[in-house]
């Protein structure tokens, strides 16, 4: 009987080497590479147009509605090749994007929202009938206002909703983007903790983007960070957030505790030769 150990199991999601262009000339994403384990969640940082967006349209097939391609390298989905697979296939097979800017149905009750979002469930084997007394256990406020219509909600309760709506299909990964976006900071204290414990107590992925390093760190196992649409550096989040470097041009402090609050405002950022790599 051999003693060698067991191989590790491969992740939920690999992302290995992808370009992506849009309109075929401007390219976003230069050989990006990342993954995320069953039941983690992986933290996807950078500033504004590193293209961190663009990574999640791409994973869940949405790119093609706006004229763009990855156009190198594969998106796997345990195992198997997703590249082309439209993105209401991938909704049905478990991935679930939270897009920027929350997209609900603003004439839509926050119930009528929630039925639409059941669509995701037709055609999975075993997905069994959507249950919307789950979201509202995690989201109380929802369901307070489950028959006003989501125009009329909070931007916070958008988020919620926007949220739920994408638990509501049963997913194994959920594509989070910018959900701390426009919110008060308490709001978003909110937001992250139940989005911690949809993690914990559900097991699903998360692949999270945000610019808030600080609160993505606070729930997240892992961490990528962009420039340029390549990754610069990566590592386990408690990795990350004693690295020097991070501190100084994400973490909004610096050496000598100067506060530095981007990497733009420090002159000599791009002769650092580590993060040109």
């Amino acid at each position: 009987m051999s003693d060698a150990p067991a191989a590790p199991a491969p992740p939920a999601l690999s992302v290995e080497n992808i370009e992506v262009v849009y309109h075929h000339t401007v390219q976003v994403l230069r050989g990006l590479s990342l993954a995320v384990p069953e039941g983690r969640i992986v933290a996807l940082l950078g500033s504004n147009g590193a293209g961190k967006t663009t990574t999640l349209k791409a994973i869940s097939g949405l790119l093609p509605l706006e004229v763009g391609q990855v156009r190198a390298g594969a998106i796997r989905w345990r195992g198997e090749r997703i590249n082309d697979a439209a993105p209401h296939l991938l909704a049905r097979r478990g991935i679930a994007h939270v897009r920027e800017g929350r997209h609900v149905f603003e004439d839509l009750t926050v119930d009528e929202n929630l039925v639409a979002a059941s669509f995701a469930l037709d055609g999975r084997p075993g997905a069994g009938k959507a249950d919307t007394s789950l979201i509202y256990e995690y989201f109380p406020r929802l369901k307070e206002r489950r028959a006003q219509r989501a125009g009329y909600l909070s931007g916070g309760e958008q988020q919620m909703l926007a949220i739920g709506r994408a638990l509501l299909g049963k997913p194994a990964l959920m594509l989070l983007d910018e959900p701390s976006l426009g919110l008060a900071p308490l709001v978003v204290q909110d937001i992250f903790e139940i989005i911690a414990r949809i993690n914990r107590e559900q097991g699903v992925a998360m692949l999270l983007v945000e610019q808030n390093a600080m609160a993505a760190f606070g729930i997240a196992h892992y961490g990528y960070i962009m420039e340029s649409g390549k990754v610069v550096i990566d590592g386990p989040t408690d990795k990350l957030v004693n690295d020097a470097d991070v501190q100084r041009f994400y973490l909004g402090y610096g050496d000598g505790g100067q506060d530095v609050t981007s990497f733009r405002d420090v002159k000599h950022y791009k002769r650092r030769k580590r993060w040109l790599s």
